[in-house]
Parts: structure tokens; C-alpha cells; sequence
């Protein structure tokens, strides 16, 4: 597949590509340089590469809210 480069130096992604890759607007593309070659590989966002590490359960919403209230005015249980 082709694409060309503007005048200001931009290209467009094809669209089989942009599929293939699962691409979307702001996402981000790393460059790497092999030889003369360069190869474009899709890059995770810095948040979604730890996506999973914390386990959360249901959790209670109204205790969670009373206890960041008194640990904001100093006091604790």
C-alpha cells in the first residue's frame, strides 16, 4: 500500500491498515529504523499497559465517601 507525504511532511494511514491495526484518532504509532527500512508499530497508552494489575470489587460507595471526608478534615476513625 501507498501514501503519499504534504508539504508539510504528513502521511495518511490507509484505511486496511488503520483497521488491521485497530487504529484510532489519538492514538499513537512508534517509529523504529532498521537499516533503510522504517516500520511503524501501534503503541498502548502509558495507562492501558497496566490495564488489569488492580483488582476492584463492588466496594461501598457510601463508606468510601465518609472515609475520604474525614481523612480531607485531619481526623481519622
Amino acid at each position: 500500500m501507498r501514501s503519499m507525504i504534504t508539504s508539510k511532511y504528513q502521511t495518511t494511514i490507509p484505511k486496511k491498515i488503520r483497521e488491521t491495526l485497530k487504529l484510532s484518532v489519538h492514538d499513537a504509532v512508534e517509529w523504529r529504523i532498521n537499516g533503510h527500512t522504517a516500520i511503524v508499530c501501534p503503541t498502548q497508552r502509558a495507562f492501558l499497559v497496566r490495564r488489569g494489575a488492580v483488582k476492584i470489587g463492588k466496594g461501598d460507595i457510601a463508606a468510601d465517601i465518609k472515609k475520604a471526608r474525614l481523612i480531607r478534615s485531619g481526623r481519622k476513625r
